[in-house]
């Protein structure tokens, strides 16, 4: 790799850096060397001059994410090694099966490789850059990406960088997919267009919560608000509800659920779709319902927007709480990574408080093992669940 400049700590700031911390805030910095432009990559040193790592430079409030923790400068093969020690992850977990040809590969930060998300889709894979530094370096990581996989790979696509700068135009660096194009997870059907579709087409974190609803339904009524693609909605069919109700704010949304359902061979005698404001669609719902899932979009995503997120947190769980039948089962999740597990577990049981609910917890969901989060770098867990069941 090309090193552009040298990024020099104050004193007393290595810490987080040598503790495999790949963020370095501008705050740290006591000056930088050279003249480095937004995704260059540079050398980390602490106040005496001795290097910590390397990464890639972006102005603003993270100025280097550290993608190696050496002195010696990265090889060109460092995204190939970090893609292999993140493809046999991927085999250890066990997320790879012949039920499930849909995974995340790279989950940024929990595989060493900051700013970057690979998705794979039954033979096409999704790259989505946060950074300049992997946004600059794709091509790169297209190659390093058809070495490791091999020939299974038919489709490499660049869905476009999303960071401070603004979206890039996204593009086929390899071959091309049609979409929408059909994966398995754990046996159920999905259409995904990662040309049109939020982030990279499919919410792959889901996978582990939705089978674990599919376990509890047999019989019952289920409602899953904001549907996105209908994944809840799908498994809840599978597993033997008596009726289903798939309901979002967007139309668009709303038709993917519905082509999904179809997609599996069930109809409209077991599932409606609704498109609507789902606290609107609560109001009078009291005892429709044995299950609810709660799986908003992230309410706030930086910290200042926090107070008011929890706000809505508590308003939506205290809805659906109220009007959810007596032993009832709740599925609430966040997805915002400025909320805690703590904080959201408080905001939970406060709803239940104004709802004037029994509530106990039967289960503390997470994202599943090919989200991966760092022991270094705690962040990156922001998926939070609860299943509660409700008197």
């Amino acid at each position: 790799m090309e090193i552009q400049g040298l990024i020099q700590l104050k004193k007393g700031r290595e810490a987080s850096a040598k503790r495999f911390h790949p963020w370095i805030f501008s705050g740290a910095i006591q000056h930088i060397e050279g003249d480095p432009a937004n995704g260059d990559w540079v050398s980390v040193a602490d106040a005496n001059g001795d290097v910590l790592g390397h990464g890639h430079y972006q102005k603003g409030t993270i100025t280097v994410r550290l993608v190696s923790f050496t002195a010696e400068v990265p090889p060109n093969e460092i995204y190939r090694d970090k893609l292999t020690i993140a493809r046999n992850l991927r085999r250890a977990s066990g997320v790879i099966t012949q039920q499930t040809n849909c995974y995340r590969l790279v989950h940024g930060e929990g595989d060493g490789l900051s700013g970057l998300i690979i998705d794979i889709y039954n033979g096409a894979a999704v790259i989505q850059a946060h950074s300049a530094g992997m946004h600059q370096d794709r091509i790169r990581i297209k190659d390093a990406l058809l070495e490791v996989m091999n020939d299974e790979l038919s489709a490499v696509y660049y869905k476009g960088m999303t960071s401070g700068d603004g979206k890039s135009a996204s593009e086929y660096l390899h071959g091309m997919g049609a979409v929408p194009h059909v994966v398995l997870e754990n046996g159920n059907k999905f259409q995904v267009d990662w040309e049109t579709g939020q982030k990279t087409g499919f919410f792959l974190d889901q996978r582990e919560n939705r089978h674990l609803l599919g376990t509890l339904v047999n019989g019952r009524s289920v409602l899953n608000t904001f549907c996105y693609t209908g994944g809840f909605s799908v498994y809840a069919l599978r597993g033997g509800a008596k009726l289903v109700h798939s309901i979002d704010a967007s139309e668009r949304a709303v038709g993917l659920a519905r082509n999904n359902i179809i997609l599996n061979g069930f109809d409209a005698e077991t599932h409606a779709c609704f498109v609507g404001d789902t606290f609107d669609f609560l109001k009078d719902k009291k005892d429709t319902y044995d299950i609810i899932i709660l799986d908003p979009p992230a309410f706030a995503k930086h910290k200042d927007a926090r107070h008011q997120a929890m706000k809505g947190y508590q308003r939506l769980n205290a809805e659906a709480l109220r009007v959810i039948r007596r032993g009832g089962i709740l599925f609430t999740f966040s997805c915002s990574q400025v909320v805690d597990r703590q904080l959201f577990y408080d905001t939970v049981v406060s709803a239940a408080i104004q709802a004037g609910r029994e509530a106990k917890i039967l289960y503390q969901l997470c994202q599943p093992p090919d989200h991966p989060v760092s022991m270094y770098h705690p962040e990156g867990e922001y998926l939070k669940g609860l299943v509660v069941y409700v008197n």
